[in-house]
């Protein structure tokens, strides 16, 4: 399987603009910048992207761990938030993915839904290709 998306990039990098698109057509010239990127511009940036990829990427494979195990989700709830920050040397790297999770799974108890919250952090594939510290803050709720 892969999947694509482009990017087009139009003059420097500080006063210039781009977009942003995907196969699919969900993404269609959604404009970047570094505007957007490092201040509050309407439009995206690659971190929030990398975020989205990151909480749909957990949770899918949440859901697939539960499902395993004979459990259905009420509802998955995740945020992740991606740190961008300086890099010895120049640039900037993302250090860290925090995932934030809020769960409504019945018949469920604590100890399992650690396991399998883990699990599919480690095992999700957004997961491995992050080089970042990933955190997880994982509640079941009633």
């Amino acid at each position: 399987m892969i999947r694509k998306a482009s990017a087009m990039w139009r003059g420097t990098g500080r006063d210039g603009t781009g977009d942003l698109s995907t196969d699919s057509g969900v993404l269609d010239a959604a404009p970047y910048s570094y505007k957007t990127r490092f201040e509050d511009t309407p439009g995206t940036n690659p971190e929030e992207l990398i975020a989205a990829a990151h909480a749909g990427c957990f949770t899918m494979a949440l859901a697939f761990g539960l499902q395993q195990a004979g459990l259905t989700a009420l509802e998955l709830r995740t945020e992740a938030a991606v740190t961008l920050e300086a890099a010895e040397g120049g640039g900037f790297k993302i250090s860290k993915s925090a995932l934030t999770l809020r769960a409504k799974v019945p018949g469920l108890d604590e100890a399992k839904f650690r396991e399998l919250a883990q699990g599919a952090e480690k095992n999700c594939p957004v997961s491995k290709v992050l080089n970042a510290e990933i955190t997880l803050d994982a509640q079941l709720e009633t």
